[in-house]
């Protein structure tokens, strides 16, 4: 009889590859406005580094059609799709807004923002309207750091099913919920 393995094999594994297992959270959408002109970028990557205010921390590659419209408005909508919205989110992905209008093209509808002008997208779970709050560290990495200032979000489903993708065009959609709120003490995660 084989003994059953506590712990599971490992192999070394592809450095350029570690985003697979590392990427932070939910795929959303950024939506900006500048000069009258709307674009909607795809973004896998960014953080919450702070609760109160609350900052979010993200990647806009200079090369993005969306870089020089954040940078000059100084503000964006994080959108939060589901996981309905999985093929459109691609989509975005793969086009510039610089050749097309990314609403019009994918069936998005565009709200107007409360404090922002950068338009919400409707379709969305939560949008998290955004001001430039430190940009420091742009011109060298890419990285913007924006404090929320409104939030929207859908009241159902609590739990949406999220996008988190894993790279190469895989995308991974949340589950269950584990609750372990007798467990947690507030500040510690």
């Amino acid at each position: 009889m084989t003994p059953i393995q506590k712990y599971p094999g490992k192999k070394d594994f592809p450095l350029s590859e570690v985003r697979h297992f590392l990427e932070p959270g939910p795929i959303v959408l950024v939506s900006s406005r500048w000069k009258g002109k709307t674009n909607i970028m795809t973004m896998g990557w960014h953080t919450v580094m702070e609760f109160t205010p609350s900052l979010v921390g993200c990647v806009i590659s200079s090369g993005n059609h969306s870089f020089r419209m954040i940078r000059d408005s100084g503000e964006c909508v994080i959108n939060l799709p589901t996981a309905d919205l999985a093929d459109t989110v691609v989509r975005v992905g793969n086009t510039t807004g610089a050749e097309i209008d990314k609403f019009r093209e994918f069936g998005l509808t565009p709200e107007d923002a409360e404090v922002v002008g950068a338009p919400l997208i409707r379709e969305c779970h939560a949008n998290f309207e955004c001001r430039l709050y430190d940009d420091a560290l742009v011109d060298k990495y890419d990285f913007f750091i924006f404090e929320v200032v409104k939030a929207h979000a859908a009241v159902t489903p609590k739990y949406p099913e999220t996008l988190h993708y894993t790279g190469d065009g895989v995308f991974m959609v949340s589950g269950k919920t584990i609750n372990r709120k007798k467990l947690f003490r507030p500040g510690m995660l």
